[in-house]
């Protein structure tokens, strides 16, 4: 029988990344190296996460997913078999590269995978933004032109941001994060992008990064022109108070506020995952106790049906379900 699942979190070096996922979460960090990301559930190709917790605890969960997947899925589908949501925390201590991810249509062409996610702002400093979308009057021509010339980052629509802000980011969509942003991201199993530019930086190894020009503005929405943040805010329940921010055909995810001491109840026929950004929530099932910490993520396979769930402090955790 499966149970709530936390899984050992894979942290990856980036040119960009820095230190703050030991500060704000306590993530065990390699000394003196800029950790960007911080993958804490994911099934992909070498990278499948370790369990943590109870009786499977140091399997894997693309084990898990051969052996156990239609209990962790319900009514949810697998990716070619594959766990369909890669979960992480991002620090972008400095500016990503202006990217974009394919779309469904043309990735297989491209020889890569669509990948649509969504951006919750755990922390930002004063004066972080987003470049995410077009200006509006950009053409593709104007935008080709000032990748020749390096100032393609005029064509980017950018927006100021603060911790709780959240932006909605389909394939296509060019975007970056800007300096000084820690984010809860949670997208399609896809490990694919196609950098336009790069802010004549060095990798890791001291040379310039790969860019994928054509990839790029064959997969970029040229009418996609300054998208907004999200604008909801939370509803007034005294027990459980809901944000609902992003509802796709692919995934859903809501945040939600409870007052200390509240006792709740999640239950879903397909499978959830919990993700705390701040407080300590006590997950109870079958007469086992985890309690989660901030930039900690749970897995609640299908299976496990109706959990417990009790704020030790006020809380807020994102819920995300998968609708494919």
């Amino acid at each position: 029988m499966l149970y709530p699942l936390l899984f050992q979190p894979l942290l990856k070096e980036r040119v960009w990344g820095g230190r703050k996922l030991e500060t704000l979460f306590q993530k065990p960090l390699p000394p003196n190296v800029p950790i960007g990301e911080s993958w804490e559930i994911s099934d992909r190709p070498g990278d499948a996460s370790v369990i943590a917790n109870g009786p499977l605890a140091g399997r894997d969960l693309r084990w898990l997913m051969e052996q156990h997947g239609p209990e962790v899925l319900g009514k949810s589908k697998a990716d070619g078999g594959r766990f369909p949501l890669l979960v992480k925390i991002i620090d972008a201590r400095e500016k990503l590269s202006l990217q974009v991810h394919p779309p469904a249509s043309i990735a297989p062409q491209l020889g890569g995978e669509p990948k649509t996610e969504m951006w919750f702002i755990a922390a930002a400093e004063p004066g972080a933004e987003l470049y995410v979308g077009l200006k509006k009057g950009a053409t593709r021509e104007e935008f080709e032109r000032r990748i020749q010339d390096g100032t393609v980052a005029e064509c980017f629509h950018r927006v100021p941001v603060q911790a709780g802000d959240v932006m909605f980011l389909p394939s296509g969509r060019v975007h970056a994060l800007g300096g000084g942003i820690v984010i809860f991201e949670i997208q399609q199993n896809s490990d694919t992008t196609y950098r336009v530019f790069d802010w004549n930086r060095v990798g890791l190894d001291g040379k310039p990064r790969d860019l994928h020009i054509a990839q790029s503005l064959a997969s970029i929405d040229f009418q996609d022109f300054e998208p907004s943040l999200i604008k909801s805010i939370y509803s007034r329940n005294q027990v459980l108070k809901v944000r609902y921010l992003v509802d796709t055909p692919l995934f859903k995810v809501d945040a939600c506020q409870v007052k200390r001491g509240q006792r709740f109840y999640l239950s879903s026929e397909s499978l959830q995952i919990i993700g705390l950004i701040r407080g300590q929530l006590a997950i109870r099932h079958e007469g086992q106790e985890l309690v989660l910490q901030p930039g900690q993520f749970c897995l609640l396979p299908a299976s496990v049906g109706r959990v417990a769930l009790q704020a030790q402090t006020q809380v807020e955790f994102l819920e995300a379900q998968v609708l494919c």
